[in-house]
């Protein structure tokens, strides 16, 4: 009884309420999210922020997969309105972001750095050598605060520097890594 999504790096977002049929297409989301007791929501990342949501009063979850563009676009936000309209409390929801590469290994050019920041300021990052880069994960947890989203914890594993997690960053071909999210 597991949710999965085909991530394609963008806002779209399913509400479900069981599983996908073996006869029907994955939809292209990068969030998931439920009102339905003991199933369970699934993100895949590699070097992408897994952001795990749940509402433990208004009994609601959600699952979603923040890389780079999906950041941008407001998957985030995007799955916590969902959340809303099933009667999810920003206050109340309980938010955990996975393992992902971290803002002083996400190298990126200048250009992209400064575009990222137009739209989403506390992404703005430098590498730990003194080139551009990008925090996804702190930009998460900036969009998830300006939501009212207090209770917030972010893992402290930068999927790039640890040999324990899969990276497509370091090492160009990956698995990835899972993120699970349910109501007992």
């Amino acid at each position: 009884r597991v949710v999965w999504m085909n991530q394609v790096h963008g806002p779209d977002v399913a509400v479900v309420d069981g599983p996908w049929g073996s006869d029907d297409e994955i939809p292209a989301v990068d969030a998931v999210v439920t009102a339905r007791r003991g199933l369970a929501l699934a993100v895949l990342t590699a070097d992408c922020t897994p952001v795990l949501l749940a509402d433990p009063v208004a009994k609601v979850a959600a699952a979603a997969h923040a890389g780079r563009p999906g950041m941008l676009a407001g998957v985030v936000p995007a799955a916590v309105g969902a959340m809303v309209k099933l009667g999810a409390d920003p206050a109340r929801i309980v938010a955990r972001t996975g393992p992902a590469v971290c803002g002083r290994c996400y190298e990126v050019p200048e250009a992209m750095r400064a575009e990222v920041a137009a739209i989403e300021p506390a992404a703005y990052a430098g590498t730990s050598w003194g080139t551009p880069a990008v925090d996804v994960t702190a930009g998460v947890h900036a969009q998830l605060e300006r939501l009212g989203v207090r209770d917030r914890e972010q893992s402290p594993v930068c999927t790039l520097e640890s040999g324990d997690h899969f990276s497509y960053r370091r090492d160009r071909t990956t698995g990835r890594l899972a993120g699970y999210v349910w109501l007992d």
